[in-house]
């Protein structure tokens, strides 16, 4: 149950309320932005609020317990507060925003009535649409280990134990041709072998899209030239010359742990599981059973 500053709920119990929403954003990158519906910008909580921004609620549902509730802001792109840019960057996706009900006359009177997360958010000319999720859509998020052949931690976290800041798995280059949205031809990668940034991450560190991260489709050498292409388009166009951070990548197999990363010990998976025509067999007399393991 909530329970309403003092000063408040004697507002609200008046004739007339003087109140507004406000949202505070706290991007992943650590930036924190304020904005309001009121007309004249706010202050309180340590934040300023803007008014310029035409931040504004649109549709929303509420519901009692674990449910996903969801909603929506909407606003034009402004300079001094949201850029098309950073929109496009994606750097508000996953955003905590606290959602704020304040009486604009004392701004010292205000309530949190709840956090939510941005999820998907889409643009239409000058304008923007952000989705808004509850905390416990996180809920739905597949929980526990699969029983398979192929690894299930990601390279490098704790279970995996490689140390991605080795020099041996990383390496630093400059986009040399773009050939396509998600294709280009790089510089800095002569050393690895084909393949070897296969599965990997890529990471802007120059450019439009400089802290952008993408996931590695390809890795190639072809008549001396280094390719990479990429799962995805980033979100604002490649050119010449941008840096960037490559990672090595791993398809999960226990003879790429073995081979490539001398990591056997640490495998997260089950390589020698038999496979569907051993669980679907049956004993009949051609078979010879004479105490030799049945699959290896």
């Amino acid at each position: 149950m909530r329970t309403l500053p003092t000063a408040l709920a004697a507002h609200l119990s008046g004739d007339v309320t003087t109140m507004c929403h406000c949202w505070r954003v706290t991007r992943r990158d650590g930036v924190v932005l304020g904005f309001t519906e009121h007309d004249h910008d706010l202050s309180f909580a340590g934040t300023e609020f803007l008014a310029a921004s035409g931040f504004q609620a649109a549709d929303s549902e509420a519901a009692n317990g674990l449910s996903v509730e969801a909603g929506e802001v909407t606003g034009g792109f402004s300079s001094a507060a949201i850029s098309e840019t950073d929109v496009l960057a994606g750097r508000y996706d996953g955003a905590k925003v606290e959602v704020f009900q304040v009486n604009w006359q004392a701004p010292g009177q205000h309530v949190l009535l709840r956090v939510q997360e941005i999820g998907d958010v889409t643009r239409a000319g000058g304008a923007f649409r952000a989705e808004l999720r509850r905390m416990t859509h996180r809920l739905d998020q597949v929980q526990g280990r699969i029983y398979g052949r192929r690894c299930d931690a990601m390279l490098g976290d704790g279970r995996c134990k490689i140390d991605l800041d080795d020099p041996a798995y990383r390496s630093e280059g400059a986009v040399a041709a773009v050939l396509g949205e998600t294709r280009l031809r790089v510089t800095g990668l002569n050393a690895a072998a084909t393949g070897f940034y296969r599965y990997g991450v890529f990471r802007f560190l120059t450019g439009a899209n400089a802290g952008h991260v993408c996931d590695i489709e390809d890795h190639r050498k072809e008549g001396g030239a280094v390719t990479l292409s990429l799962w995805l388009p980033p979100p604002l166009p490649l050119a010449v010359g941008d840096m960037f951070m490559v990672t090595a990548g791993c398809d999960k197999s226990f003879a790429t742990c073995r081979q490539k990363f001398s990591n056997s010990v640490n495998f997260q998976g089950f390589p020698h599981m038999p496979g569907t025509d051993f669980a679907f067999g049956y004993a009949d007399g051609d078979t010879v059973h004479d105490g030799r393991p049945l699959y290896e």
